[in-house]
């Protein structure tokens, strides 16, 4: 290996976000995370944060999360990486799960949407969405764009579901920033079923945030009981953004994750 991407412990993290954000709510992670000499790599997926494409010309799942999956065609056959995903983020990383299992040590599911190998990609998006009242999405815009169902979280979506122990700060951070995005339910629901062979061959590791209101802790662990992990981690008193409102907590659980699994 060469020593640029190689010293020691250092390991490299590949951060994804989820739905109406960026790389941007990253900011806390990368520079603890590079302090603490590990190789960082956020990216906004397509239509997010500062990539160029608007979401009425994403038609599918696969051309949202296209970043990330040109991202892993350029490591090297003998790297890995660790990848997280946050919230939505939990199918992109999925996918990239799928594609490329040999290129990825550990997925790291940050209180995300986990899919199983038993049904479509859709599915735990549909049960989400079963055990979610449409009055709980508070003054999120919903609204068709092309074959799509498109959303835009509204500030009080926000402020109540997501950021409710995030700063004021990071919280205005996020009504400057977010885009228009989508759950891509649609398309997913044709897909095939993600693979044992492929995604399912992944180490996985899922991060309960115990005061998450987006995705709440019945979901969390609905899901984890549904999908199976190698290892649940805890982090207590965060809402659903912890890498902003537990930066610290969040940086001490990957680095342990990753000394295990990479």
């Amino acid at each position: 290996m060469d020593s640029e991407n190689y010293c020691g412990d250092r390991k490299h993290f590949v951060l994804v976000h989820g739905a109406c954000h960026g790389a941007w709510c990253w900011y806390k992670m990368k520079p603890r995370m590079e302090s603490a000499g590990h190789k960082v790599t956020v990216l906004d997926l397509a239509a997010s944060g500062i990539n160029m494409n608007k979401i009425e010309d994403v038609d599918t799942f696969s051309q949202y999360t296209e970043p990330l999956l040109q991202l892993l065609a350029t490591i090297p056959p003998n790297e890995k990486v660790v990848l997280v995903g946050h919230s939505l983020g939990g199918l992109s990383i999925a996918l990239a799960m799928e594609k490329f299992p040999e290129k990825v040590a550990v997925g790291v599911f940050l209180t995300a949407f986990a899919p199983d190998t038993q049904h479509k990609p859709s599915y735990v998006l549909d049960k989400y969405n079963e055990r979610t009242p449409f009055a709980e999405w508070l003054d999120t815009d919903f609204s068709p764009r092309g074959n799509k169902t498109s959303m835009f979280f509204g500030p009080k979506f926000l402020s109540n579901k997501l950021y409710q122990l995030s700063s004021t700060e990071d919280l205005e951070l996020a009504k400057t920033l977010i885009r228009r995005s989508s759950l891509f339910i649609e398309d997913l629901s044709k897909q095939e079923n993600f693979s044992k062979q492929g995604y399912g061959s992944v180490p996985r590791v899922f991060i309960v945030c115990t005061e998450d209101i987006g995705i709440p802790l019945n979901f969390q662990l609905l899901m984890i009981e549904s999908v199976g992990f190698n290892e649940v981690v805890e982090i207590k008193g965060a809402d659903h953004m912890a890498m902003l409102s537990k930066p610290e907590e969040l940086f001490n659980s990957l680095e342990k994750i990753a000394t295990k699994y990479a």
